[in-house]
């Protein structure tokens, strides 16, 4: 969410979009548009789009760093994966490609070469200005970017998707809280941005919600990818004997395997990293990607398309639509703090339980929700959070 190499954020993604665009109501919702008739498929005698051909639906997926990096990069491949074991369906893909120009020619011979007609380039800096001019040089082309940067007035074939975290992290930081022995909890970060403190905030919020006078230290490195800043940080969190150590940084990898060398207990982000730290993870928030891009197909292969507005240009859930998960549980966690994370997450669901309800206080003492005042996630003013949450020692600037 900052202008960087990775995408996260969310990524600069998310300075700009993650964050104005918030108040677009229930993706459950956005699914339902109605088609009119495609240019590409027969229209049917009721005037209504005919599903597509039989010819394989090719779909381009480029990413900014490795595939294998535990973070951002391996998320948004999981859930080409899944796409790829759809019937009708062809994927190719490239990994490690900069925000440069060098995605115009892969996004380019995507689609010359290779017949790709959907492109996904997952990382923010993909965007400006290298999707919106590849996309207009290609208008029968759809591309669907992993922000909340669409904007009225672009490109009619180009989205976007996103899934905010908020929900999954309140999880996890009740799950940290009920397995730390000190009372002593760290986070990892890049840059005090909006999606990150959004990140942070609730990771906090949960863990109070358990232990009301726990603490977390954050320390930011500056920037998304920095492993050795990461190491650093995460070793300098345990020597202070803090005993749980989270993270928002592009590959999680660095911080969860460091933990693990110095016996503490760390929580994920992105995607599942179980295998990094066999004894100390605990769980995290996980990207479920694949949920997104096949519902795309469907309505793809249905005869709805961004253009004829079948499709939305914008599509954000969280946990009520399953665009992300808790990790897998290791070996640490309680019975006790299982069963608290799937009976929270199931009050979440149904609208019983929020994390954004007042009293919360900033780490100066400013109330940021009043007392009788909640917001859903999805609301405009939780894009303007640059407060760091009471119990949170670090400052923003």
């Amino acid at each position: 969410m900052s202008t960087r190499k990775y995408l996260y954020i969310p990524r600069r993604q998310v300075i700009r979009g993650l964050l104005a665009t918030a108040a677009f109501g229930a993706t459950s919702k956005l699914w339902t548009g109605c088609a009119s008739t495609p240019s590409d498929t027969q229209a049917g005698a009721g005037g209504e789009a005919s599903p597509v051909s039989d010819k394989p639906l090719v779909m381009g997926f480029i990413y900014v760093g490795a595939k294998d990096d535990y973070g951002w990069n391996q998320a948004q491949a999981m859930g080409a994966a899944e796409v790829a074991k759809l019937s009708g369906v062809k994927i190719v893909e490239q990994a490690s490609v900069p925000e440069t120009k060098e995605v115009q020619e892969v996004m380019r011979n995507m689609i010359e070469q290779d017949g790709a007609t959907i492109l996904f380039p997952t990382s923010f800096g993909y965007f400006d200005p290298h999707i919106l001019q590849v996309a207009k040089d290609y208008p029968e082309v759809q591309f669907f970017h992993a922000g909340t940067l669409w904007k009225e007035g672009l490109p009619d074939n180009i989205g976007s998707y996103f899934a905010l975290v908020d929900e999954g992290q309140f999880i996890a930081g009740r799950v940290a809280a009920m397995t730390s022995k000190t009372g002593k909890l760290g986070f990892v970060a890049a840059k005090p941005i909006n999606p990150v403190l959004r990140n942070i905030n609730p990771f906090i919020l949960g863990a109070r919600s358990v232990k009301p006078d726990i603490k977390m230290q954050v320390i930011f490195t500056g920037d998304w990818s920095l492993p050795v800043k990461e190491a650093e940080a995460t070793n300098s969190l345990a020597d202070q004997g803090i005993d749980v150590v989270a993270m928002h940084v592009d590959s999680p990898k660095v911080v969860i395997e460091t933990a693990e060398k110095r016996g503490i207990y760390s929580s994920g982000f992105h995607a599942a990293q179980n295998d990094l730290a066999p004894k100390g993870y605990l769980t995290g928030t996980a990207y479920k990607w694949g949920t997104i891009f096949k519902n795309y197909v469907e309505m793809i292969q249905g005869g709805k398309t961004l253009m004829n507005g079948g499709i939305p240009h914008q599509v954000i859930g969280s946990l009520k639509e399953g665009y992300i998960e808790l990790a897998p549980f290791g070996p640490a966690v309680s019975e006790e703090a299982k069963k608290d994370a799937e009976d929270v997450k199931a009050k979440i669901i149904d609208g019983s339980m929020m994390v954004y309800k007042g009293v919360v206080k900033d780490n100066t003492g400013n109330v940021e929700i009043p007392a009788g005042t909640a917001y859903k996630i999805t609301d405009p003013k939780l894009t303007q959070i640059d407060w760091l949450a009471e119990g949170v020692i670090g400052k923003t600037s």
